[in-house]
């Protein structure tokens, strides 16, 4: 018979969800950066990279083993072990000329392990801790798990950085700076491109437009060859412009022409269909006509000083620095990678700066050029990733407790029996007393939010005659990657602590309401004139307050609703309605706002709130649910 081992949860809950959360952001976002960097194009990467959130797609459909075969806690220091010789498995490959197969494949597999490691983490925690540790410590898990995606996509990402810059030639340095009281004029390309290289010297890279100055504002209609032409349409030109020349000279592998869906331009060709039509002239705010406008740019050539050896390919990337990030390096359509050789050398590779036209101030922005050891660069974030993994499954193998009802399911020892306990898990969690209130409101409850959150940031960043605040891309990064995400952790945590004092049940309704009202806050900001930077911050730090406050019923009610058998097959089908849930109304958000407008928008979310409130009277809830005993 097995026994119960109590370990203090400060022990192993940090390090359990941390570990949790950095596979994830490995897979999904350090991986695009690192095919980047090593010369992958655009198309290569959206496309193979896009599937790999598949496993925490359909992890639910495998959950049921974990729930039958062995442990939570085997399962969760298994994964951790694989993922570890995974993530080494990648280090050592990134060198190799096959790279791109071998890492993309071995990405794979850690999807699914950590998709397998998330499953069996939260049966895990469910199994160790009494209803009250887990209301307790619901927001510090996942503050833990927050704070991975940021180590991952921040820390780790920077250290990249500076083994590239310290191991390569003298990192290059371009500021740019943008000032409303600058005219404007067109970039004098011809000026910067016959400058000529100083070839005494270390081989090293220059520009002549290192500290370059520009205006904020343009003109509506610029002369080009003595031809007028929209100034949008001059800054499309030049874009493409720097994109051929930087093909055409051999610094950037020249991508495939996508072919063109005649189906979808002549879609768009007739025009808007009759139902959107009518939301729009029924439901539709009426606003003066927008005018757009655009913003500037400029554009910075570099050159290498002298010819490399014969053979020799040296790669230069171009990233922001510091400064504001109103002043951004074009990356979407244009690459920042360049080959040098010992052919193109003396010929220059252009950079494609865009400027906020809502800055007031003046603002600079800093750029810096390195030219590393890529690939061992990246060999060694995941050396390290992979060593923490290493050392992270040594302490949990002491750390994880052995709580008694983890115990090894006599059903999973034949095949037969496992396949019978696999089908019986997906059939008993639909026979679960309210099993269909449940999921109404696994799909309902963040119903608001899942359509606000897709468009926070284009509300921020959109102009004021367009509906939005006309913020520039640096207050966004402030309101709301940062005021934001403070407030959703606080929230979150508060939240975990006062319902692990009265329970789940007593503060349902607090948490559902805080869910809800806290999206007049943008209806507010939507019809405010001309709000103050911190009225907007204080406003988005509510909301999002709100929103980590309400969260915990959610995750709670997730749990309380798993209780039983196969509870962590049967969290993990919670966790594939929680999925759904934000992904359908997030994906008609955008078509509903384009058609009625912000203000409209805002107040329909407020009607939605209606679905969050209503779904909660249905519930039925132990009232003892997360209260300490």
């Amino acid at each position: 018979m097995k026994t119960a081992s109590k370990r203090n949860p400060w022990a192993w809950i940090p390090t359990l969800y941390f570990a949790q959360g950095l596979p994830y952001v490995a897979v999904m976002t350090i991986s695009v950066i690192m095919y980047k960097r090593l010369g992958i194009s655009n198309t290569d990467i959206a496309l193979y990279t896009g599937w790999l959130y598949l496993p925490w797609v359909i992890k639910p459909f495998w959950s049921p083993f974990v729930d039958i075969i062995r442990t939570k806690r085997w399962w969760t220091l298994t994964m951790q072990w694989i993922i570890a010789f995974a993530l080494a498995g990648i280090a050592f490959t990134i060198p190799t000329p096959f790279f791109f197969q071998m890492t993309l494949a071995i990405f794979w597999l850690v999807g699914f392990t950590s998709a397998t490691h998330d499953i069996a983490a939260d049966g895990f925690y469910m199994l160790a801790l009494s209803e009250h540790e887990q209301s307790l410590y619901v927001g510090i898990r996942s503050t833990f798990y927050r704070i991975a995606t940021v180590a991952g996509q921040g820390l780790l990402v920077i250290v990249a950085g500076l083994i590239e810059t310290n191991s390569g030639l003298e990192p290059l340095r371009i500021n740019v700076n943008a000032d409303p009281a600058v005219e404007w004029s067109a970039p004098d390309m011809t000026a910067i491109a016959s400058t000529p290289a100083d070839l005494g010297g270390e081989l090293q890279f220059f520009t002549p437009a290192g500290n370059t100055t520009v205006a904020t504002r343009v003109p509506a209609i610029v002369e080009i060859d003595g031809n007028p032409m929209a100034f949008k349409a001059y800054a499309a030109m030049m874009r493409d412009s720097v994109k051929h020349m930087n093909e055409r000279n051999g610094f950037v592998a020249a991508e495939q022409p996508k072919e063109s869906n005649s189906a979808a331009v002549a879609t768009t060709e007739n025009g808007e269909g009759a139902f959107t039509r009518w939301v729009r002239e029924t439901f539709g705010e009426e606003r003066e006509p927008f005018t757009e406008i655009s913003n500037n740019f400029t554009v910075v050539g570099l050159r290498l000083n002298k010819q490399p050896a014969e053979g020799e390919e040296i790669v230069l990337n171009v990233t922001h620095r510091s400064g504001d990030q109103s002043i951004k390096l074009e990356q979407a359509a244009l690459s920042t990678r360049f080959v040098f050789n010992h052919e193109n050398w003396d010929k220059t590779a252009w950079l494609f700066y865009e400027v906020d036209h809502k800055l007031s101030a003046a603002a600079s922005a800093s750029f810096e050029g390195a030219s590393g050891n890529i690939p061992m660069a990246w060999l060694v974030v995941f050396a390290v990733l992979s060593a923490f993994f290493f050392v992270v499954a040594i302490y949990h193998g002491w750390a994880l407790p052995r709580p008694a009802s983890d115990g090894h399911n006599e059903a999973g020892t034949t095949a037969s029996g496992i396949i019978s306990e696999f089908f019986e898990t997906f059939k008993s969690f639909f026979r679960k007393p309210q099993a269909w209130v449940a999921i109404a409101f696994m799909l309902l409850y963040r119903l608001p939010e899942a359509q606000l959150v897709k468009l926070i940031n284009p509300f921020l960043l959109d102009p004021i005659d367009k509906g939005g605040l006309g913020l520039t891309t640096g207050q966004v990064g402030i309101v709301y990657g940062t005021v934001g995400i403070i407030g959703l952790t606080i929230g979150g945590i508060i939240g975990g602590i006062v319902a692990a004092k009265g329970g789940l049940k007593r503060w349902l309704w607090p948490m559902a309401w805080s869910m809800s009202l806290t999206c007049l806050t943008f209806v507010y900001l939507s019809y405010a004139t001309d709000p103050s930077l911190l009225t907007v911050n204080i406003c988005v730090f509510i909301e999002q307050f709100g929103y980590g406050f309400g969260f915990t019923a959610y995750m709670l009610y997730l749990i309380y609703f798993s209780e039983g058998k196969h509870k962590t097959a049967h969290y993990a089908i919670c966790t594939g309605f929680m999925a759904l849930g934000m992904m359908l109304p997030g994906m008609a958000a955008g078509w509903l706002q384009e058609t009625i407008g912000y203000r409209h928008f805002f107040i329909w979310t407020m009607i939605c709130c209606a679905a969050t409130i209503g779904v909660c009277a249905f519930l039925k809830i132990d009232p003892n649910f997360g209260r300490k005993k």
